[in-house]
């Protein structure tokens, strides 16, 4: 983020120098991009619904035809998200006319539901500052825990509640540009200083009186907050709660994986989460050291879970849909927006090509070609998830001016 810090107004680069910034979303994996892939050339369309600044470079226009697997996606499938991304995009400039139409569309017939898409979005090939197309695509879930109400046995493990101490200071008011970032830290005397790191809170016990809930396993509740929510099935009470994402610390997210890489603990190739929890379990002396690898700390908030099958809200603020909603990185994709996906399943080159919605954010999602993928909930939607560390590529759909009729409908009678 500092690396623009000279375009910045001087009030904001002196807060941003003072403190960490970080994005309102959940941390997630942060693992490095594949090799560069040169872009292709697209044909040029004048799209003119604005995005953000710092996408201006990043997006190119091309026509559906350019998309691989367009023509073989469901879009049936993403109807339901893309409805749910509406309800919180009609009040934003430039979708409201998309976000109404789509009220009047047949979401059950599949050739309706397309045709509104090519119709009344221009899809944008997305680039990385290097030019390169080419990004990594991770996965996460919403994951399930053991867990009480009253700290005893095997629950000795706490997830907490936002600190009182914890000072946000948004800066969008006054400074749009920064719209995506707040900033988190605590006041010492007359200063603002940041906030304490995880390995500062667990050795001063600076969170005694915070806690939400008890679990059983510590690094299953690290996971829980690089998933940034997740459900807990509560042995005391025999209920299960979900536990959303509240706030962060404001320190940067940091990979456990590439830590236990550089010390030469495991290769890249290996560095899953399932092999971190194998790790951790055969190494108990030295998780806490692994744990505080990662200075950043999330804490959480209590939710009653309702319908088991609707999924935990996003950045967006709205459900997100397994399999079709991702977290993307709100400063080159506008957040709501549709973003074709064209990447591999895990551990596999079988293709994965669908039509997705930018739904959430994350710690580490950062750079124009990123994505996070949405599995869904449970045992099987975490073992994809963390398995999944895949290249692909980005399309966002960017609304039209006036819709015009895809050549599909225009031939028709």
């Amino acid at each position: 983020m500092l690396k623009n810090a000279a375009s910045l107004p001087a009030a904001a680069l002196i807060i941003l120098l003072m403190l960490t910034a970080c994005s309102t979303a959940p941390s997630r994996k942060d693992e490095p991009l594949p090799a560069p892939t040169p872009a292709a050339s697209p044909a040029p369309t004048v799209v003119p619904v604005p995005v953000p600044d710092t996408a201006a470079q990043a997006l190119q226009a091309v026509s559906f035809s350019d998309l691989p697997g367009w023509q073989d996606d469901d879009l049936l499938q993403a109807w339901p998200a893309w409805l749910a991304s509406c309800t919180a995009l009609m009040k934003r400039p430039g979708w409201q006319e998309p976000c109404q139409a789509a009220s009047l569309v047949n979401g059950t017939d599949e050739k309706a539901v397309r045709a509104y898409f090519e119709t009344r979005f221009v899809p944008h090939k997305v680039s990385n500052p290097d030019g390169s197309v080419t990004g990594m695509v991770t996965g996460y879930y919403e994951p399930l825990l053991r867990g009480a109400r009253k700290r005893g046995g095997v629950f000795q493990t706490a997830l907490y509640r936002v600190p009182e101490d914890l000072l946000t200071i948004d800066l969008a008011a006054l400074y749009p540009e920064l719209k995506n970032l707040r900033l988190r830290g605590r006041i010492v005397g007359n200063k603002v200083v940041p906030y304490f790191s995880r390995a500062d809170m667990v050795q001063q016990n600076g969170l005694a009186g915070k806690e939400l809930l008890w679990v059983d396993n510590a690094v299953d509740a690290f996971f829980l907050q690089v998933q940034g929510s997740g459900r807990v099935y509560l042995n005391d009470t025999r209920e299960t709660v979900r536990v959303a994402y509240a706030d962060q610390n404001g320190h940067p997210y940091k990979s456990i994986g590439r830590y236990l890489v550089s010390r030469g603990e495991m290769t890249l190739d290996q560095a899953s989460a399932q092999s971190i929890m194998a790790w951790a379990a055969a190494n108990p002396g030295r998780e806490q050291a692994l744990l505080n690898a990662n200075p950043s700390f999330v804490f959480f908030r209590e939710e009653k879970l309702g319908d088991p099958a609707i999924g935990p809200k996003g950045a967006l603020g709205v459900p997100l849909t397994p399999q079709r909603s991702i977290a993307v990185d709100p400063q080159f994709i506008p957040l709501g927006s549709p973003v074709f996906l064209a990447s591999t399943l895990p551990n596999t080159d079988v293709p994965l090509r669908r039509l997705m919605m930018a739904q959430d954010t994350g710690g580490a999602i950062r750079n124009p070609v990123r994505a996070d993928y949405f599995w869904g909930f449970g045992s099987d939607a975490g073992d994809l998830a963390g398995r999944m560390k895949q290249a692909g590529m980005l399309w966002v759909m960017i609304p039209r001016a006036t819709p015009e009729q895809p050549a599909s409908v225009r031939s028709m009678p």
